[in-house]
């Protein structure tokens, strides 16, 4: 469903907040936000903006899995499916997106928020951007940008990421655009990261109906149903980008960036300005969940994989849990060696067995200390990591970790019964007190 769609069934369900109240875009509507647990929230009236200011809609598994019609323990089928079978969107010639187009661009009135004492100024940080690349085609992606004046921002361009890929190899200005205030299916299609060539709008569609209309400026097809949508370029000018705090919830440095020079805003006439808080649920959620899939078609390569979780407590990158049937004494340690194949940034992988509910931390600790023994169970390599990991050595080109993989499987040359959970049999406790 597009995005006003699942905010009228959140506020039905009861599950969208709006705060009436005037708030300011610097620190107090982020801490609102943290203060909601990020629960869906609409802030009607910005301070200084015309703007409304909307998150949270995929600050959990549930609200993202009914944004795309389908329930939490199918979710990451249905991303598997869209992965494999992306499917073709149609381009409209009149979208929502364009019912208003500003050519004297302005982006002081966009509501963009300064999140944390220390950053280095106010960041938008649920931007998809879009671009088209000869070789590839058409990707989608999401970069934060710093603002620096009526129309510049400073954007972050990740290393080996399609974006920083394409502006390097561009001798002239690069064509791009910035989508703010997505469908679910658009805000998990851009964080999937499939193959070079796959375009990303393509997966969005397979996930729920996405169309596309082109930029008034531009040659670049954006989602149709999007809020609001900057235009512009990305300039060989490099600018401060920085402070800011990034997935661990540690903050990142101050780099010198690409400039974005804006040269049209288009938006709907009652637009919503969508924010994410950094290195919260949100952010957490669309960082580490697209990477399941892939992990996922790893492992099943090998063995029987039935679920895989890229779990918060490793700040929802660097640690994983797989779900496997386990039918031969080395599926664990395949396991491990695939799921490390299907994430580079993973540094450490549980691998247990069916009965083990991976959304359960607790059952998943009983399992390593029931079924997990360190002097044949525990694989260790060194190995290319996370630049988000601040223990790791990145004083080369590449960050180097240690990564640890926990075969937490049932060894299978024994009396499974010793391996068993017991449980109480369940009664109705009205009938005893």
């Amino acid at each position: 469903m597009d995005l006003r769609t699942l905010m009228q069934t959140l506020e039905a369900e009861g599950k969208l907040a709006r705060i009436t109240k005037e708030v300011c875009a610097v620190y107090e509507t982020a801490n609102v936000i943290n203060a909601l647990n990020e629960q869906p929230v609409l802030f009607e009236n910005v301070r200084g903006s015309r703007y409304s200011v909307l998150a949270g809609i995929v600050s959990s598994r549930e609200l993202i899995a009914e944004g795309l019609g389908t329930t939490k323990e199918k979710l990451l089928h249905k991303l598997v499916e869209a992965l494999r079978k992306p499917k073709d969107y149609e381009v409209v010639s009149k979208a929502p997106c364009q019912e208003v187009v500003e050519k004297d661009v302005d982006l002081t009135e966009l509501p963009i928020l300064t999140h944390l004492d220390g950053d280095g100024g106010a960041y938008a940080t649920a931007s998809v951007g879009v671009l088209e690349d000869l070789q590839t085609g058409r990707n989608l992606d999401y970069h934060r940008m710093m603002l620096l004046g009526k129309n510049r921002l400073s954007v972050r361009l990740v290393a080996n990421r399609q974006m920083r890929n394409t502006y390097d190899k561009t001798d002239a200005d690069l064509p791009v655009a910035f989508a703010i205030g997505n469908s679910t299916a658009v805000l998990v299609a851009a964080s999937l990261g499939p193959p070079s060539g796959v375009d990303e709008l393509r997966i969005a569609n397979a996930l729920d109906e996405t169309n596309a209309v082109k930029c008034m400026t531009n040659d670049l097809f954006v989602p149709a149903d999007a809020e609001i949508i900057l235009e512009g370029r990305l300039t060989k000018e490099l600018d401060r980008e920085g402070p800011f705090v990034d997935l661990t919830e540690t903050r990142d440095f101050e780099r010198r960036e690409p400039v974005f020079v804006v040269d049209c805003i288009t938006h709907r006439k009652d637009a919503m300005y969508q924010a994410l808080l950094p290195g919260k649920l949100e952010h957490k959620i669309l960082m580490g969940m697209p990477k399941e899939p892939t992990i996922y078609d790893e492992v099943s390569r090998v063995c029987d994989c039935r679920n895989v979780l890229v779990t918060p407590g490793g700040g929802s990158w660097l640690h994983c849990v797989v779900k496997i049937r386990k039918r031969e004494d080395d599926d664990g340690k395949k396991a491990i060696e695939a799921a490390f194949r299907g994430h580079g940034s993973l540094k450490h992988c549980v691998v247990v067995d069916e009965d083990v509910d991976v959304y359960d931390p607790n059952a998943v600790e009983w399992a390593i200390a029931t079924r997990f023994q360190a002097d044949k169970d525990l694989v260790i390599t060194r190995s290319s990591g996370s630049s988000l990991d601040p223990s790791a050595d990145h004083s080369g080109k590449k960050s180097l970790t240690a990564k640890a993989g926990l075969d937490a499987t049932k060894p299978g040359n024994v009396d499974p019964k010793a391996y068993e959970k017991v449980g109480y049999k369940e009664v109705s406790i009205g009938e005893y007190v």
